[in-house]
């Protein structure tokens, strides 16, 4: 056993330590590879939907047609959050940030399910139902709300990303634009051991239950250094303002050692697989609204960074204009991302339940030693 005076190696950021073994989902750097339980990332977002990706995530292997259709059905039952936690919501400042109500309003959802706090696997996949059911729920009746808007009800003949799309805008998505965002919660779905995965984890070893170890994930994602680097990169763009202001702009960014969104990821050392799809999807919804401009900011600021600093875009970067095309709020984008990682969260929590060992690692004590108490009046 350690003592109290051993020194143990640290590792800032935990870069490179193996805090746990997972089934669920790996990230090579080196190559740029991410698959989901034994699947590339790619062949997922080229024939899958998020609701077949979700089930993967919980159970290891994809469903067959009944069992996909089952959980389809599971989930539109629940899509339709309590009353009382939307009313919850009417009484919130309506200028409060979308990721703060969202942890506090998925934090009340535990008040409104009787079986909640049960971490048998029985019980935890019914909580991760309601959970990926109702996040969306939230979301888009928290836009409403804010708006002066009516909240409108899901629908259950949709998927989730289809329904999600029509609670928010008031009308059914066309189908292209349906299917690219069904793929951009794919390519959100999981990533390995991220900061709000690994802290849903840690909750979740405590046998805390599913509520309590989701809002923990929230809270984690809501830091501008996770979920909310998208967000900022789309405020890069509009700050930047025109394709020939990026190149003096990216100079002076650099020169002033300033982060530029979007760039570069703690992992990969190539090009993120996930960007590889939503550069295409950020090209094609700005041909389907004739604006071009925003992809194309993009994609010169993606070759210079390239070219000055051998860094890649990562998952956030197209993303952004990908969804501002889409007419989401810029505040909402980090939300958004919690729609689609509440899968990848809720797989993780439910494979920690199954082999649970308290996550309790070591800090290297760096203070000092064989101080002496002084009493108050000699200090």
């Amino acid at each position: 056993m350690s003592t109290a005076t051993e020194t143990t190696a640290a590792s800032a950021g935990l870069r490179g330590v193996v805090a746990a073994q997972s089934a669920i989902g790996d990230v090579n750097g080196e190559e740029g590879i991410l698959i989901y339980q034994g699947y590339n990332i790619h062949d997922l977002a080229e024939n899958s939907t998020f609701e077949e990706v979700i089930y993967l995530l919980w159970n290891g292997r994809l469903p067959k047609a009944g069992e996909l259709e089952d959980l389809q059905n599971q989930l539109r039952a629940n899509y339709e959050a309590p009353a009382e936690v939307i009313e919850l919501l009417r009484s919130f400042p309506k200028d409060a940030d979308p990721m703060d109500v969202l942890r506090t309003s998925v934090s009340a959802l535990d008040f409104y399910d009787k079986d909640g706090h049960g971490t048998d696997r029985e019980h935890a996949l019914k909580a991760a139902i309601k959970l990926t059911a109702q996040i969306g729920t939230l979301v888009a009746a928290w836009e409403r709300i804010r708006t002066g808007k009516e909240v409108i009800a899901p629908d259950k003949s949709l998927s989730i990303a289809e329904n999600f799309l029509y609670m928010i805008r008031g009308e059914r998505a066309e189908a292209d634009e349906a299917r690219i965002f069904d793929i951009a919660l794919i390519l959100h779905a999981d990533h390995e051991l991220n900061a709000s995965t690994f802290t849903t984890r840690v909750i979740a070893g405590t046998l805390a239950d599913v509520y309590g170890a989701v809002t923990g994930g929230i809270a984690a994602l809501a830091g501008p250094l996770h979920g909310g680097a998208n967000t900022n990169v789309m405020k890069m763009l509009l700050e930047i303002g025109d394709i020939d202001k990026i190149e003096p702009w990216l100079d002076e960014a650099l020169a002033a050692k300033r982060k530029v969104m979007g760039i570069g990821h703690a992992v990969y050392k190539t090009e993120d697989p996930r960007a590889t799809w939503l550069r295409k999807f950020s090209r094609q919804m700005g041909e389907k609204k004739g604006e071009m401009k925003w992809f194309e900011m993009s994609e010169k600021l993606e070759k210079l960074m390239h070219e000055k600093k051998g860094m890649y875009p990562n998952v956030d970067f197209y993303s952004a204009s990908a969804y501002y095309l889409m007419g989401i709020p810029l505040d909402q984008y980090t939300p958004i991302f919690a729609l689609s990682r509440i899968s990848g969260w809720t797989g993780h929590i439910l494979e920690q339940y199954g082999n649970n060992k308290l996550i309790r690692p070591r800090a290297e004590y760096i203070g000092e030693r064989d101080l002496k108490y002084t009493p108050i009046n000699e200090r």
